[in-house]
């Protein structure tokens, strides 16, 4: 219990109060989203020892967000398809959340968690974008973008991470360009936002900043195995911090 709470103590970014609005729906469907994929990166990173005290602070203090801020959206949830969403939500992340913590992370075990992860990220993709439709304003699209952005920093360290740890491939080579290039896409979209405030823009640029680590850790090839994987798993968490920053500048808007 002392970790856990020590653990959550270090994402003040992330321990925000009841939703009240539609922009703080959307942040928070869209950092469910983003957990998704977070809690599976951890998994990896705790199943092949990599860097192991901040994988199970990761795991722990994510698997405790995602239940709170669950309950927090299917309280607020204003219509019956954001309801429905939110209860469909629910019984996919009661099956994930069995398996990410029900035992000690394994190799036989990972493709689920895998598989599990995806499915709650459609999920919570369908939650957000359904807030966002209720929104119909520009700030509303922005902290769904930005927010996606978060989730793709977190898709590309799980994928890095299934494949260095031999994990049956299918599509995760293909699938980690792709999410490379929709985030590199998406952010020069960010910069030319007509929203950004001066606060925007300089995070926005510390983030172009964490962009470049993080690409150079996920293609860095002269260092042993374990390093690379350490590197991809410490660059993420630096680059979704700066996005949780970019998140709350456009929820902010009105």
């Amino acid at each position: 219990m002392l970790a856990l709470l020590c653990a959550l103590a270090l994402m003040p970014a992330l321990a925000q109060a009841q939703v009240t609005d539609l922009n703080a729906a959307i942040n928070k469907a869209g950092r469910e989203r983003m957990l998704s994929q977070r809690m599976a990166k951890a998994y990896l990173q705790l199943g092949q020892n990599v860097d192991m005290t901040r994988s199970r602070r990761v795991l722990d203090a994510s698997v405790a967000l995602f239940d709170r801020q669950l309950v927090e959206l299917k309280n607020y949830a204003p219509n019956a398809d954001t309801r429905a969403t939110s209860l469909a939500l629910e019984k996919a992340w009661i099956a994930y959340k069995d398996v990410l913590i029900g035992m000690a992370p394994s190799q036989e075990r990972a493709p689920q968690v895998l598989q599990l992860s995806d499915e709650v990220l459609a999920l919570a993709n369908t939650l957000t974008t359904q807030f966002e439709a209720l929104s119909g304003t520009p700030a509303g699209r922005l902290v769904n973008l930005a927010g996606r952005q978060r989730m793709l920093s977190q898709r590309m360290a799980k994928l890095y991470q299934a494949l260095h740890w031999n994990l049956p491939a299918g599509r995760m080579r293909e699938d980690l360009a792709l999410a490379r290039k929709e985030f590199s896409a998406a952010h020069a979209e960010l910069e030319a936002a007509p929203l950004n405030t001066d606060k925007l823009k300089r995070d926005l640029q510390l983030t172009s900043q964490q962009w470049f680590f993080f690409q150079d850790a996920l293609d860095q090839k002269e260092q042993d195995a374990m390093t690379r994987a350490t590197n991809v798993a410490s660059t993420s968490e630096r680059i979704l911090e700066m996005m949780e920053e970019v998140v709350s500048g456009y929820e902010a808007q009105r």
